[in-house]
């Protein structure tokens, strides 16, 4: 009895350390269990990358070809210019004003009418300056009665040399005095000092005009000046040209050629821009003054030079890229561009003659896709016929 009663005292304290690691194995399954489903979760998630990846690219392959226009390259003129807005004037304008009071007798021409230099425009009444004529040309003709006697007196010396000196000083006198009138009678005919064509002629018959009223405005119109303001980054490239293109919009894009004619030297104030003065021929008279003018200035020509439409360029972090077409694909080309014509830019890396520039579908392309050429075409121009 004494022994059992020991071995039943040895046993006790054996069960609570069983009891211990009965109730911490759940706690392990549960761990083993969460790792499992971690571990299992990542290798579904790697296999279903794997799987889309793979999809990507089957749809990828099966995409269809992009249809697209390509451009064949061939050498072209590059003209690096720019249009400037100008305005056209009289190549002179003329005012005419009265140079003596008098009455209007008489008005020769009107508004728009042509004339010549010399032909009549206005008549003043000149019956006073014609009377004064007569009494000048009177007392220059006594003043030169006197002049005779007294000379014919000093050589008997039967005058004074200050005597026969006041008949010269009087012959001057009323000589200057009958010019003067004579003059006064010229100036009651009012003429066209140039030709060209009346603009204004505020005057009618009966109206008294004062000295310095104006009579007729004067255009000449069969030669014009284009004027243009000069930006200064221009200037060093129009003072080497000599001739422009000058197109006037109102008469549905006449074009025509100026020639320099005038740059000024200092810039207007406002604007800062300096004054290019081109002149124009117009012998029809079909361009009218005041008009606005587009004038091209070529600052530099690349004869043999490869362009393209400056929207086919596209834009990277990393530079200007191309698409062109070889072999059925699409092809990256990175290029360096130079100077614009219009819409065209200059190549001047990157392409050569007999490359074919997507021109259309550009933009839904990539490095290696399959497009299919719809339509060749050798001049951006046919792309909108």
């Amino acid at each position: 009895m004494s022994e059992m009663k020991e071995h039943e005292n040895k046993s006790e304290p054996a069960a609570p350390k069983n009891r211990r690691y009965a109730k911490a194995v759940p706690y392990v399954l549960l761990t083993a269990l969460v790792i499992a489903i971690v571990l299992l979760g990542l290798r579904l998630k790697s296999e279903k990358e794997i799987l889309a990846a793979e999809s990507q690219s089957i749809k990828a392959d099966a995409k269809p070809p992009v249809n697209v226009v390509a451009l064949e390259l061939k050498p072209s003129t590059i003209r690096d210019r720019l249009e400037l807005p100008g305005t056209v004037k009289p190549w002179t304008t003329l005012n005419i004003v009265a140079e003596i009071p008098g009455r209007i007798i008489r008005k020769a021409v009107a508004e728009g009418q042509r004339v010549a230099v010399g032909d009549l425009l206005v008549q003043l009444d000149a019956r006073e300056y014609r009377n004064q004529y007569l009494s000048a040309l009177a007392a220059h003709e006594t003043a030169q009665t006197n002049l005779a006697r007294f000379e014919q007196l000093q050589t008997k010396n039967a005058t004074t040399q200050a005597k026969l000196d006041e008949a010269r000083t009087q012959v001057a006198a009323t000589k200057a005095a009958m010019d003067n009138a004579a003059l006064a009678v010229e100036r009651c005919t009012i003429r066209a000092a140039i030709g060209g064509v009346i603009n204004r002629l505020p005057v009618e018959i009966g109206h008294y005009l004062k000295k310095g009223d104006p009579v007729a405005e004067l255009l000449q119109l069969e030669r014009l000046k284009v004027c243009v303001g000069i930006p200064e980054s221009d200037v060093d490239a129009v003072r080497r040209l000599q001739t422009f293109t000058v197109t006037i919009d109102a008469l549905g894009g006449k074009t025509c050629q100026g020639r320099k004619h005038f740059l000024s030297r200092t810039t207007d104030q406002m604007a800062r821009l300096y004054d290019l003065q081109l002149a124009v021929d117009n012998p029809d008279g079909e361009i009218l003054p005041d008009m606005f003018a587009r004038v091209e200035i070529v600052k530099n020509v690349i004869q043999e030079g490869i362009a393209v439409p400056l929207y086919t360029i596209v834009t990277r972090q990393d530079g200007k890229v191309v698409y062109v077409v070889e072999d059925n694909l699409a092809r990256e080309r990175r290029v360096a561009i130079g100077m614009l014509d219009g819409w065209r830019c200059e190549v001047q890396k990157g392409l050569s003659v007999g490359d074919k520039v997507i021109v259309v579908g550009q933009r839904n392309v990539n490095d290696g896709q399959a497009v299919n050429v719809v339509r060749q075409i050798t001049d951006t121009g046919e792309i909108t016929r």
